[in-house]
C-alpha cells in the first residue's frame, strides 16, 4: 500500500518517465530522427515486425500524441495529485491495449518494451493508497 507522499512521488516519477520517452514525438524533425534510430535498432537486433515510413498524417498524429503527453507529464510533475495518478493508470492501460493490438497486426517487436513499461506503471498507479499518512498521524498525536 502506498503512503500519500509516496504515491505523489510515484505520480511525479511517471510524469518524468513520460516526458523523457515522448519528448521526441513533439516535432516532425525529432520524430524523424527517433524513427530512424528505432529502424536502425530493429534491424541491428533482428526484430520482426514492421516499422514503416510515416506519411504526413501519421507524423501529425504522432506529434499530437507527443504534445499532449508532454503537457500531461508536466502537469503531473508540477502537481502530482493522486487523482492524476489514477487517470494516468487508465490512460496507460488504454495505450498498452493499442500497443498489443498493433503487435498482433505485425508492428515492430520494439513495442514490447514500451508495452511492458506501460503495464508496469499502470500496476504501480492502481495500487491502493492509505487514507492518512502515518507520519501525519504521529505528528498530530
Amino acid at each position: 500500500m502506498w503512503s500519500q507522499s509516496g504515491y505523489r512521488g510515484l505520480v511525479r516519477a511517471s510524469g518524468w518517465y513520460d516526458l523523457l520517452v515522448t519528448a521526441a514525438f513533439v516535432t516532425p524533425w525529432s520524430l524523424m530522427a527517433l524513427h530512424g534510430l528505432l529502424r536502425q535498432l530493429s534491424l541491428q537486433w533482428g526484430l520482426s515486425g514492421d516499422l514503416p515510413e510515416f506519411a504526413p498524417l501519421h507524423g501529425m498524429m504522432a506529434n499530437l500524441m507527443g504534445s499532449i503527453v508532454c503537457v500531461w507529464s508536466v502537469l503531473r510533475i508540477r502537481d502530482p495529485q493522486a487523482q492524476f495518478g489514477r487517470y494516468d493508470a487508465v490512460g496507460r492501460l488504454l495505450f498498452a491495449s493499442w500497443q498489443g493490438y498493433a503487435l498482433m497486426q505485425g508492428a515492430t517487436q520494439l513495442l514490447w518494451g514500451i508495452l511492458l513499461m506501460e503495464v508496469f506503471w499502470a500496476v504501480l498507479q492502481v495500487w491502493p493508497v492509505r487514507e492518512i499518512d502515518q507520519k501525519t498521524t504521529r505528528c498530530a498525536a
